[in-house]
């Protein structure tokens, strides 16, 4: 059986389970916090009635058939049955709606983070509590759903994120991560509880509606990672694995959201770290030692796993347009019956761009597939442009492309960095773009002029995050924080690399970024006149 065999038969593994926009992972690991079994199920979203869906039993399926496919797994490599675990804990993307009533239905189809309809519930809130409350919050799209008329508001009785709805019904018990609830409404950093001066507000701006509820009975209850959140109910575990193996009474730590475990995934934690997560969005997370001056409509605030204030730059674009464009060339390649890996394409192409010029030799992209809110960008605009005094090469042209992965992150990121004066420690990295090392990861660091760290881990993603939530949830010591379990119980001996911007490729970057933020005003006004 093997030591590990030994360990998931004895019911000490820990597992981690994350909804992703396109996954359902569950990795399981062991006492030392190293992955050992893992399953996945992908799925999609839909567009249906004009909302961004999952339908519920698409939910369960996926949840269901990704904790099957772990299972196989670990029976494949260990030849043991999974049926016990030392603590578990699910997480999910953030934000959206998930509304119920009294005897627990829902009311309207899941409202996905991805939704754009909340534009002017957005910006009233925002207005009133003089805090940025951004389009794809929860209680953007509760007020949203109530300037709208819509008739389920009266019936509401419970709303929640995706993590907090499994976790409800594993448990039983209507509670959220910290994290995850700051996704949801804002967090006052003194208490660690939704702020009540906000909740006030919001009563009196809707106190002529007259609903029969109260926000403030309406809302998950908060736990701060550590805490107890219940257990693994007989009708949870039967849900989660239909075959009746999985015993109930397993402890579940708080639910989280995909930030949170991207933090906790990368050790960044801890007062003045930050890490920035890239795919086919992008965002930063800076976890803050002093409150911002102002709020910025760029800028969201949330906090960590254990309730730490952070300020989060969130771009909806990232990587999707470069990889269109390496897929070209890819395409070009097989017209010439020349073959090669995915590996190969994506890694010589990227150290090809380490020849381009620091500033890109004027040549400009931007890879909005879909709108930009921090360049007020409303729909997608993909677009690659150079004028006749561009050195139209193929290392700026991938240099271009990669430092507009980063254009929009950076444009917010400024605004820490530079009229707020936030100080930053180390930066770490995660995310297939990462991947070629003394790439993307020195263009990062010249976009922040900060040092920023890969580790071999972050690969590992939200599910090991979580899977390292729980775990800190049945084996920390007494008075000991998160920060310092992370620190010094999983990563003290992780391998990664850290790179120190170059003060050419700073000085470079500011030039493009420069003409990344004028440039798009100009193209703006072009299309609003046609």
């Amino acid at each position: 059986m093997g030591n590990i065999g030994e360990l998931i038969a004895g019911g000490k593994a820990i597992l981690g389970i994350e909804f992703g926009s396109t996954r359902i992972k569950a990795v399981l690991i062991d006492e030392a916090h190293k992955p050992i079994a893992s399953g996945d199920h992908v799925w999609e979203n839909r567009l249906e009635n004009g909302f961004w869906t999952y339908h519920d039993d698409e939910i369960w399926a996926g949840l269901q058939d990704a904790y099957a496919n772990l299972k196989k797994d670990v029976a494949d490599k260990y030849d043991v049955k999974l049926t016990k675990v030392a603590a578990l804990g699910f997480s999910a993307m953030m934000h959206g709606y998930l509304a119920f009533d009294k005897d627990g239905n829902l009311l309207v189809p899941f409202r996905t983070w991805r939704n754009s309809t909340t534009g002017p519930a957005a910006a009233e809130l925002s207005q009133l509590f003089s805090y940025n409350i951004p389009e794809r919050w929860s209680i953007s799209h509760l007020y949203q759903a109530i300037l709208n008329g819509e008739d389920h508001v009266k019936d509401l009785a419970f709303f929640t994120t995706l993590a907090g709805y499994i976790h409800w019904r594993m448990t039983g018990e209507k509670v959220l991560g910290v994290g995850d609830a700051s996704g949801m409404f804002p967090i006052d950093p003194k208490t660690k509880q939704y702020d009540a001066v906000m909740m006030d507000k919001f009563e009196d701006l809707i106190a002529d509606r007259h609903f029969a509820w109260h926000l403030a009975d309406i809302l998950p209850e908060i736990r701060l990672a550590g805490e107890s959140a219940g257990s693994l109910t007989a009708e949870g575990a039967k849900l989660l694995d239909p075959s009746g193996e999985l015993e109930a009474g397993i402890p579940i730590a708080p639910p989280e959201g995909d930030a949170g475990t991207g933090m906790a995934a990368t050790n960044s934690v801890k007062q003045r770290t930050g890490n920035v997560s890239a795919g086919t969005s992008v965002f930063a997370m800076v976890v803050l030692d002093k409150e911002l001056t102002k709020y910025y409509p760029q800028i969201d605030m949330v906090t960590t796993p254990d309730g730490s204030l952070v300020a989060m730059v969130h771009a909806n674009n990232c990587t999707s347009d470069l990889n269109a464009w390496v897929g070209l060339c890819g395409e070009v390649l097989d017209t010439f019956g020349v073959k090669v890996s995915g590996d190969e394409l994506y890694g010589t192409l990227y150290r090809k761009s380490l020849e381009a010029d620091p500033d890109c030799g004027g040549l400009l992209s931007y890879g909005f597939l879909s709108g930009e809110n921090i360049m007020n960008c409303v729909e997608g605009r993909p677009m690659f442009v150079r004028t006749p005094e561009s050195r139209f090469t193929l290392a700026n042209f991938m240099r271009s492309h990669l430092y507009a992965s980063f254009g929009a992150l950076k444009v917010g990121m400024d605004l820490l960095l530079q009229e707020e004066k936030v100080e930053i420690d180390a930066i770490y990295g995660h995310g297939g773009i990462f991947k070629t090392k003394g790439v993307a990861q020195n263009y990062l660091a010249a976009a922040l002029d900060t040092p920023v760290s890969v580790m071999e881990t972050a690969g590992e993603g939200g599910p090991w995050g979580m899977a390292l939530l729980a775990a800190y949830l049945v084996n920390k010591e007494a008075g000991e924080t998160l920060a310092d379990y992370l620190a010094d119980r999983v990563f003290a001996d992780a391998v990664g690399s850290s790179v120190d911007p170059d003060p050419k490729d700073v000085e470079g970057f500011d030039a493009y970024a420069k003409t990344f933020k004028d440039a798009i005003a100009v193209e703006q006004t072009a299309v609003e006149k046609l």
